[in-house]
């Protein structure tokens, strides 16, 4: 499988990327077939210098089904010659490491209330096309699920506080 990459040069701590169609199976800088650009992480983002490609052939190789990984997508994205990827959901990304891991246990059942609130809502749709009623149920359920989340930590908080 043909891939659009990232090829690392450079020093230690200075690195210059060459964009190149390789093979998938090839080491990262290893053998490829052609280069196709250059990527300098190290300059500002409005400089020109900053990224350069051969649009002409990186839209050939697209044509002959290269796959772009996920860092040359965006670059490619960013200079127009394919649409822009959504950006991953990463949202513990913020979140420094000392308060994920106080805050682990907390912020895990709001994000599975939140997850299933989703899975939830799409049998509501098809619900109202059918019955009523139905849709009425699981609107009442989930704060009544969502009551006892939030009350849980108050309740777990107040009977350290008795403990103590």
């Amino acid at each position: 499988m043909l891939k659009i990459r990232l090829s690392r040069g450079g020093t230690k701590k200075r690195p210059v990327y060459k964009v190149v169609v390789a093979d998938s199976r090839r080491a990262r800088d290893g053998k490829f077939i052609e280069k196709v650009g250059f990527f300098n992480p190290l300059l500002p983002k409005d400089k020109k210098e900053r990224v350069g490609l051969e649009a002409e052939r990186i839209k050939y190789w697209l044509g002959q089904g290269a796959q772009p990984t996920t860092r040359v997508a965006r670059i490619l994205g960013e200079n127009e010659l394919i649409p822009m990827p959504a950006n991953g959901s990463n949202p513990n990304k913020a979140i420094p490491k000392k308060e994920r891991k106080k805050e682990g246990d907390e912020t895990a059942a709001p994000a599975a209330a939140p997850a299933a609130a989703p899975k939830t809502e799409a049998p509501k749709t098809e619900a109202p096309k059918t019955e009523a009623p139905k849709t009425e149920a699981p609107k009442t359920e989930a704060p009544k699920t969502e009551a006892p989340k939030t009350e849980a930590p108050k309740t777990e908080a107040a009977s350290k506080e008795e403990t103590k």
